[in-house]
């Protein structure tokens, strides 16, 4: 089976190299960039624009391998890749929770943003806190770590 996918837009960082980069939009608060959405699907965006905070799906473009095991950014020890948000994957799908300020001619201005500049937008999905945001959720390993994920930068590891 072969699944295609074709960009619906370019998200604009200030983040030109991976090395150094949030890991996580939590490390990014207050970095801004923009979602350039091409012009064909500027009609999706209709009523986008009451939503504070949406999801961008995208292709992690510098992403060309993986391993099934990877020290994480956020431990010393090595994880199955699936426990992880490790950029090398499978199929390069990232995934972040950005706040949205406004809407001008098809550019979606953003904050907290943790992506690499010229990555390929594949999706946008308002988050909604209800559909969302799970109460009770577990964090795994990661609990003890993920109160230093705003401290966290790229550090090539996954290049």
């Amino acid at each position: 089976m072969v699944i295609e996918f074709a960009p619906i837009g370019i998200i604009r960082s200030p983040f030109i190299e991976l090395e150094g980069m949030p890991i996580q939009p939590a490390g990014a608060t207050g970095v801004k960039g923009t979602v350039e959405v091409f012009e064909d699907f500027h009609a999706g965006l209709q009523d986008l624009d009451g939503f504070s905070h949406i999801i961008l799906l995208y292709h992690l473009h510098r992403s060309h391998s993986f391993n099934l095991h990877v020290v994480p950014f956020m431990d010393s020890e090595p994880r199955g890749l699936f426990a992880t948000r490790a950029p090398r994957r499978p199929n390069p799908i990232g995934l972040s929770v950005v706040q949205l300020d406004k809407i001008e001619n098809g550019v979606l201005h953003i904050q907290n943003v943790d992506i690499l500049d010229g990555t390929p937008l594949l999706d946008i999905k308002p988050y909604v806190r209800e559909f969302d945001a799970q109460a009770g959720a577990r964090t795994g390993w990661l609990e003890k770590a993920r109160k230093t994920v705003s401290r966290r930068k790229s550090d090539g590891r996954f290049k």
